[in-house]
């Protein structure tokens, strides 16, 4: 970061470096998805779109700078009509390829159209809307394309942490916390309450990032999460085993356990791949994208 507060080049080549490296590490020596061989030109050009839009978000956050005679209940208005619009979005509730009718949206969020307009502006910035100028604005459609490159590069990114986890030191800790939270999901598995081993499924994968210590990472991370939980909520799969769900987990723990990390990482990588197959099969059927 250079002196007046901008985001200097030198993030994005960091960026660039880091992904590089992951992908050495991992693509090279193996499928993500053992069915098929993803690109790397690909997922890296993915993976600086999305650098590129949390150093710009950032960047726009440092110049921001508060004051006390600042608009302070104008920018709360916008800050909640964003997250109003974005768990529509992410929850399915606003689906994509829907079209945002500014009119209708400000009169049932009960506010004018400035802070409703700052919010869809800041949702294109995030790649969750399409704003076409003199065409409107529309929640950005997914396509199969879309939900295997995002299933690939969660892959890469799981079994980097893992790696992270075991040369930082930290697996006795790590594992601790993940078996605490495979524990509850067996829990609710055996309860047959699906809303909850969908929300501790989630909480295990989000943990197993953070633990990796590398806040690149975890600002990827951060998005391609937030993707993830959009596709679950407009997928409308089968019941699946819940207890089998959990029970995938608990393998995964237990390599990283055993200090076993190729095992934990190629466990990680069939986990992730097998469920982006299952979603991605069908896909626009689905959707109607």
């Amino acid at each position: 970061m250079r002196g007046d507060g901008r985001i200097s080049g030198g993030v994005l080549k960091g960026g660039k470096k880091f992904i590089w490296q992951l992908l050495d590490k991992l693509v090279e020596e193996s499928t993500i998805c053992e069915s098929r061989v993803v690109c790397r030109r690909s997922i890296v050009d993915n993976l600086l779109k999305i650098i590129r839009l949390g150093t710009n978000n950032l960047e726009k956050n440092l110049k921001e700078k508060p004051s006390a005679l600042g608009h302070i209940e104008n920018k709360s208005l916008r800050t909640h009509v964003l997250d109003m619009l974005h768990a529509a979005i992410v929850n399915g509730e606003l689906k994509p390829g829907q079209t945002l009718i500014e009119a209708e949206l400000a009169a049932q969020l009960g506010v004018s159209r400035a802070p409703l307009r700052e919010a869809i502006n800041i949702l294109g910035t995030q790649g969750l809307v399409e704003i076409v100028p003199y065409h409107g604005t529309k929640v950005k459609k997914l396509a199969r394309k879309d939900i295997e490159e995002l299933y690939s590069i969660r892959s890469l990114m799981e079994g980097f942490a893992i790696q992270r986890i075991s040369a930082l030191g930290r697996t006795q800790e790590v594992v601790a916390e993940l078996r605490a939270i495979c524990d509850s999901m067996m829990e609710a598995a055996e309860a047959d309450d699906l809303r909850q081993v969908n929300e501790l499924d989630r909480h295990f994968h989000d943990t197993l990032v953070a633990s990796s210590k590398n806040d690149l990472l975890v600002m990827l991370w951060s998005t391609v999460s937030m993707r993830v939980r959009q596709v679950m909520s407009l997928r409308n799969r089968s019941r699946r085993n819940l207890l089998e769900i959990a029970g995938n987990h608990l393998i995964i723990v237990d390599a990283i356990g055993r200090e076993e990390v190729e095992e934990a990482v190629r466990l990680v990588h069939h986990h992730v791949g097998t469920a982006g197959d299952l979603i991605a099969e069908g896909w626009e059927e689905d959707t109607g994208a």
